[in-house]
């Protein structure tokens, strides 16, 4: 999973990353002198400026699991997965080889592969960087969950066969290997020592580098892409890459855009009116600027592209997690009670009105979504196949909530059997205007069953340190990037997975949690899953998938809500745009280039 920027596809294999919801743009200090440095270069340079929500959270890619990133443009695999057609095709690795038992991978590095500071990328990057990080067990890389095989959770063994050939040898047949080959590589010389060294407490000194704070200059990378300047709460700059490997049929090599400029702005009113003024030239189109900038596309000499499912999800979860830490529960008991019973998260299911968050929020370009998997993957079941939904019912939810022994007082308010009320704290990350008012609206919607919430917006990363570290939280509002393979979900859904954040594992190198425990419906999944990648019987594979998505409506570990339609607005001066929902409309950013 991935963010959602119009570059992510690029690296998509990944669903590593929680989602924001759309693109923002800065507004930055006329007398700032940076900014007018920055706007005389730019005179001189092609560039493309776009937006992001928020600051980068490191430069390290194999420890990123947060949105945005910078890898989409610096980093590319052995293989990359067209986001128009679906199928694998070559990227670091021009050919590869599979044996006819299905357990062994070779491939075959392009000749004359270089990093961008000009050393040469070869097979010992790629054994790097799967033996040295991706499978090193005092590396917390997210990546690991997408490899284990089978059971037993075996990762793949990788060898130099010579320098530009690799094999990967697999304990038993796993589908999904190809596209997993699309991982990105990283430069051994220059962090191979890093992972050696340890530090005082003897962990990789790998783990504090190449952070925010790292001079752009000493990120080598091997994308389109590489890191130019990074000034924070401003922007992020890019310079192509003079090694990157594409060229055109011509010989002449790729990217055509010299510069990109993210802005960085914690609202999304600012985008809209960056781009209205001609500073940015792309913005994510959202329900409530559709229909400002649609009739706006000729005299604004830009174009609006999409208007397509997206390929993400939002939902609310609860906290599942019954474990302590250091003796304290993580979460209230009685909560957890609450949050522990099935009927009562059916019940808040019930109680939500997804259309008229369509048609309020989403001024009615979205649609109800029921289910994990992406709308456009081959996997994805509909509700007219035996999918449970959930269609606003506040009766139905009350029905429910006192089978399970809740009632209700003389103000409607609802209590536990104990006559404990019941009231929650909602989050969700604050500066985005679409979840703020899905969570308004859920708070209002909860109010008619008789439950309190209190829906409360963070800074992003005060928001993902409870989610991912602290683990402090009731519930919350949020979102997942998607795919066409599921298993590219394998670290949400792995009961021991990086993303199972309804009911969080500790990773390497957090505090341990007593008491934690994995229901059955909730290992029945990962068991699939685990099952879905051993498969090559595609009617077989659909059937598994098939059955994950009905265990997670009947038990709503995320009670999903809207599938917003994706939609991008571009300038007319760019060239070669050529839009998917799982891609953005910037996905082929090496073939695009500046005409006007």
């Amino acid at each position: 999973m991935s963010i959602e920027n119009n570059f992510v596809n690029i690296i998509k294999r990944f669903w590593i990353l929680i989602v924001l919801a759309v693109f923002t743009a800065a507004t930055v200090a006329a007398c700032n002198p940076n900014r007018l440095k920055m706007n005389a270069d730019a005179a001189q340079v092609p560039q493309l400026v776009t937006s992001i929500l928020s600051d980068p959270k490191t430069f390290n890619l194999a420890l990123s699991q947060e949105s945005p990133n910078i890898f989409g443009l610096t980093y590319e695999g052995l293989i990359n997965q067209n986001v128009l057609t679906g199928k694998v095709e070559p990227a670091l690795a021009e050919s590869w080889e599979i044996s006819e038992d299905k357990l062994r991978f070779t491939f075959t590095i392009r000749d004359g592969l270089k990093w961008s500071d000009g050393q040469p990328l070869t097979a010992d990057d790629v054994v790097f960087t799967y033996n040295d990080i991706y499978f090193n067990s005092a590396i917390p890389s997210d990546v690991k969950d997408s490899f284990r095989i089978g059971v037993n959770r075996q990762l793949p063994t990788v060898k130099k066969i010579d320098n530009r050939r690799v094999e990967f040898t697999l304990p038993e047949p796993f589908r999904p290997f190809l596209l997993n080959a699309g991982t990105p590589i990283l430069p051994a010389h220059a962090l191979k020592a890093f992972v050696q060294q340890k530090d005082q407490e003897g962990k990789p000194v790998f783990l504090s580098k190449w952070g925010v704070d790292t001079p752009p200059g000493e990120i080598i990378v091997n994308g389109a892409y590489k890191l130019e300047r990074y000034d924070t709460s401003e922007r992020v700059i890019f310079r192509r890459n003079p090694y990157y490997w594409r060229k055109n049929a011509q010989g002449q090599p790729q990217p055509y855009i010299e510069r990109i400029v993210w802005q960085i702005v914690e609202n999304t009113d600012n985008s809209l009116l960056q781009f209205r003024s001609g500073g940015l030239d792309s913005v994510g189109v959202t329900a409530e600027y559709f229909s400002l900038l649609k009739v706006q596309e000729k005299q604004g000499n830009f174009k609006i592209y999409g208007k397509e499912p997206g390929t993400g999800t939002n939902f609310i979860l609860f906290n599942l997690n019954k474990g302590r830490r250091d003796g304290k529960p993580l979460v209230d008991p009685i909560k957890s009670r609450w949050f522990n019973t099935v009927e009562f998260r059916q019940a808040v299911a019930y109680a939500i009105d997804r259309q008229t968050m369509i048609n309020n929020t989403f001024r009615g370009l979205g649609e109800p979504q029921n289910s994990p998997i992406t709308v456009q993957s081959p996997y994805y079941i509909s509700p007219k196949e035996n999918l449970r939904t959930y269609d606003y019912n506040p009766e139905k939810a009350k029905e429910l909530l006192k089978k399970a022994g809740f009632k209700y007082n003389g103000q409607n308010q609802l209590l536990d059997a104990d006559g404990n009320r019941v009231r929650f704290t909602l989050l969700t990350n604050s500066g985005n205007k679409i979840r703020e008012a899905i969570g308004s609206q859920i708070k209002q919607d909860l109010a008619v069953i008789g439950m309190q919430v209190d829906f409360t917006p963070l800074a992003w990363n005060t928001y993902t340190d409870k989610l991912a570290n602290t683990l402090d939280w009731e519930a919350s509002l949020l979102g997942l990037t998607g795919g066409l393979e599921p298993n590219d979900g394998a670290n949400v859904w792995s009961p021991d997975g990086g993303l199972h954040m309804f009911n969080q594992k500790p990773q390497e190198g957090q505090k341990p949690i007593e008491g934690r425990e994995v229901a059955p419906w909730e290992a029945e999944i990962g068991k699939l899953y685990i099952q879905a990648a051993q498969e090559f019987d595609e009617a077989k594979v659909k059937e598994l998938y098939a059955q994950t998505q009905r265990i997670t409506q009947e038990y709503l570990p995320f009670i999903y809500l809207v599938n917003p339609l994706a939609m991008t607005a571009v300038r007319d001066r760019f060239e070669g745009i050529q839009y998917s929902a799982l891609g953005g409309a910037f996905w082929n950013i090496h073939e695009i280039k500046i005409v006007k």
